[in-house]
């Protein structure tokens, strides 16, 4: 599928439907993550070691994600809306929210696609894979090589924290504070700009 047609089918859909098709994703997200997890990677690592309470980790979590914001909004006011342009996807989900519905939508995408990413995937086959997996999975972001440069790093980023602090909790909590912010910056037209969010 081009480009042409995806933003046609996306531009068919209503925001509702849209959203629907936010929610849907995690949830199958989140069952293929269970069922990899307990069937073919038969629970390793055991889910008890992949979320530690260390609140240096939360830390690490938070100021990576707010040096990620940071870093694209300098993108969003260095290049032209062009490269930031993802059919109007994020826009569309993101604009009439209410804040609260901006974090748990946030905090669905963060948990599912941390979980199945970095605590399935790259605990079993590793960095590369994972990341890869995951710049494919938002294949919106195909159609913009910018985009999807950009996604492809902040993945690289976040699974190397993953790394080495061997916490997923970190990883959400910097996919969710992303997520969150970004969202935020469309809801309240901080930024003309498309952006990109739910990396």
């Amino acid at each position: 599928m081009n480009k042409a047609k995806y933003t046609e089918l996306i531009n068919q859909l209503t925001d509702r439907d849209l959203l629907k098709n936010v929610y849907m994703t995690q949830v199958i997200l989140l069952i293929i993550a269970f069922f990899l997890h307990m069937i073919i990677f038969r629970w390793n690592p055991p889910i008890t070691e992949l979320f530690k309470y260390e609140w240096t980790d939360f830390i690490i979590g938070i100021i990576a994600a707010l040096v990620v914001v940071i870093f694209d909004i300098w993108l969003m006011n260095r290049f032209t809306t062009h490269y930031h342009d993802d059919s109007g996807v994020n826009k569309r989900i993101f604009q009439d929210r209410h804040p609260f519905h901006i974090a748990f939508i946030a905090l669905i995408v963060a948990f599912s696609e941390e979980l199945l990413f970095r605590g399935v995937i790259q605990s079993n086959l590793g960095l590369v894979l994972s990341c890869l997996l995951f710049a494919i999975m938002h294949y919106r972001y195909l159609f913009n090589p910018f985009l999807f440069a950009n996604v492809v790093l902040v993945s690289i980023v976040i699974g190397v924290l993953y790394e080495v602090t061997e916490n997923l909790w970190v990883t959400v909590i910097m996919h969710f504070l992303i997520d969150f912010l970004l969202g935020c910056i469309i809801r309240f037209n901080l930024y003309q700009k498309e952006i990109c969010v739910s990396k």
